[in-house]
């Protein structure tokens, strides 16, 4: 049954003058609950004196709400401490994989990837309470101050590391799994062909290289690390690398990555891997020319020598004569 709950007592015909008196006398009980809960916050009284809130119902009948001061704070006291385990989880993420970073404070204060994270965590829990327009803003003041914009609607896990920062994009369907690092110029966006989820899904311990761009609605399974400058346009599978334009997975072994793995410039460039096939292809093309002209110019010489021994014998009875 829907029911609409008036924490405001707003006076109607439906009521009488009894019942007007009685919702008053409970919603002044209700206030004077709370300002004794905030005098003795923590404390079991408050609890036990939490009064009954009696609303009125659509149909017009009585039901009785039974809100607790207590667990109301005990809840809110919760979110405040997820949010600040949150905050030092990824203030740690930064002290571990940096190794320019010398303090706690110097990652919290002067590190613009840190500060993009927590401008964005506000902006999606806006934008998850449908103020899309002051999301929005908040994500737009963010891209001013630290050079990287994401988007509300992207869902972002814990110990985000965001390297350096500059140009970073991250679409509005992205989603980014725990104990991911991205490095500076990395869009996560869409081809522009897309409705719907159009952005990539990251997995827990991804690394994103330098400048590389992932376009589309695909998976980047956990463990697995994309190279500085690829063009990821598919699925990667766990526990992978991928490389080159387009990107290409390179497998690992099946060996399951631990720890963040940050190197960058110990990855096979199937680049130059093509270029020595090609030149290996080249030089056995030459080979074979050379053999063939070598081929052509013998059987020329072998009919050269033919020739002239039928003309020698062609001339012969005409001296004769």
């Amino acid at each position: 049954m829907n029911m609409k709950i008036n924490i405001e007592y707003v006076p109607s015909a439906k009521h009488d003058e009894k019942l007007e008196d009685a919702v008053r006398s409970k919603m002044k009980k209700m206030r004077d609950a709370v300002g004794n809960a905030e005098k003795s916050a923590g404390c079991e009284k408050a609890k036990r004196t939490a009064p009954k809130l009696t609303v009125i119902a659509e149909n017009g009948r009585k039901k009785p709400l039974r809100y607790s001061v207590w667990e109301g704070a005990s809840s809110a006291a919760k979110r405040i401490k997820s949010v600040t385990d949150d905050i030092k989880y990824d203030i740690d993420a930064i002290m571990e994989r940096d190794p320019a970073a010398r303090s706690r404070t110097e990652a919290a204060l002067l590190y613009s990837g840190f500060h993009a994270l927590m401008l964005h965590r506000l902006a999606h829990a806006a934008n998850e309470k449908g103020a899309h327009f002051t999301a929005r803003l908040i994500s737009q003041a963010a891209r001013s101050l630290t050079g990287i914009e994401i988007h509300p609607g992207a869902t972002i896990g814990r110990g985000l590391f965001i390297d350096h920062g500059s140009g970073v994009v991250i679409g509005e369907t992205a989603i980014i799994g725990d104990n991911c690092t991205i490095y500076q110029g990395v869009t996560l966006g869409g081809t522009g062909k897309e409705t719907g989820k159009r952005h990539p899904t990251l997995g827990n311990n991804v690394m994103v290289g330098a400048g590389a761009k992932l376009l589309g609605n695909f998976t980047v399974g956990d463990n697995s690390k994309i190279a500085a400058g690829a063009v990821v346009l598919g699925d990667v599978p766990a526990n992978s690398t991928a490389v080159g334009i387009p990107a290409r997975v390179v497998r690992r072994h099946g060996e399951r990555i631990t720890e963040a793995d940050l190197d960058q410039t110990h990855i096979p460039d199937p680049v130059s891997q093509d270029l020595c096939k090609l030149h290996a292809e080249l030089d056995e093309i030459r080979a074979s020319l050379e053999k063939l002209r070598s081929g052509i110019e013998k059987e020329a010489k072998e009919k050269c020598s033919v020739c002239g021994e039928g003309a020698q014998s062609s001339e012969a009875p005409d001296s004769a004569e």
